[in-house]
């Protein structure tokens, strides 16, 4: 009997996809200083944030800036980012999402939502999703990024329940590794080259079953 009692859910790229709204808005950034970015590039910021992610991508350009113009540029970075997602429906929710969480609330399991995105309510609000977890962990409430572990142990602690109890859903490496750092059973979503750490690895959540991911995590 699996003594799994909650799942934790990435949003970007496990119930959504909006890296290709991410990658628009840098990309418009970048052109606007005078360089481009390639969606080879924007992989190498899944799962980093904001930051950190104009940071790579200034010194993919060349170019340096002092910290007060940089906070401007993430921000109208965001605020192209919100007009795009802002027009997102449940349409935008990925294959086998819907099909996966019937199974997740007919079997008892609590829920929450791991991401470190701080625009995470309005996107769940966006798609219809916001009552299906829980627990709703964003980049509100957390002062470490991923690979930390505190987005996951911060959602097991508010479901009431201990990491142990718990499985990740997780696309990018920086995901897996937070959940595998703060002591629980992780599932990558993505390719087993990539995700090498993950405990268990399927293309998408479309691919799984809840019976199969409790008996996996036995």
């Amino acid at each position: 009997m699996s003594q799994i009692k909650a799942f934790l859910f990435d949003l970007d790229g496990v119930i959504v996809d909006t890296a290709i709204y991410h990658y628009q808005a840098w990309k418009r950034l970048a052109t606007e200083l005078g360089f481009d970015i390639s969606e080879e590039f924007n992989e190498s910021l899944k799962g980093v944030s904001r930051m950190e992610s104009l940071d790579l991508i200034l010194a993919h350009g060349g170019v340096t800036l002092p910290d007060e113009e940089k906070a401007k540029l993430a921000d109208q970075k965001n605020s192209w980012y919100l007009e795009l997602v802002s027009r997102m429906t449940a349409e935008a929710i990925l294959p086998g999402v819907a099909t996966f969480f019937s199974q997740v609330h007919k079997a008892g399991l609590k829920t929450a939502l791991g991401s470190v995105s701080k625009n995470a309510p309005l996107i769940l609000e966006r798609i219809g999703m916001t009552d299906a977890f829980d627990v709703i962990i964003d980049g509100t409430k957390i002062s470490k990024g991923k690979p930390d572990p505190e987005v996951f142990t911060k959602g097991a602690a508010e479901l009431g329940v201990s990491p142990a109890e718990c499985v990740v859903f997780e696309d990018a490496v920086a995901g897996v590794d937070a959940g595998k750092r703060g002591g629980m059973f992780v599932v990558g979503l993505g390719s087993p080259d990539v995700l090498t750490q993950a405990d268990l690895v399927a293309p998408s959540l479309a691919e799984l079953t809840v019976d199969e991911v409790l008996s996996k995590s036995e």
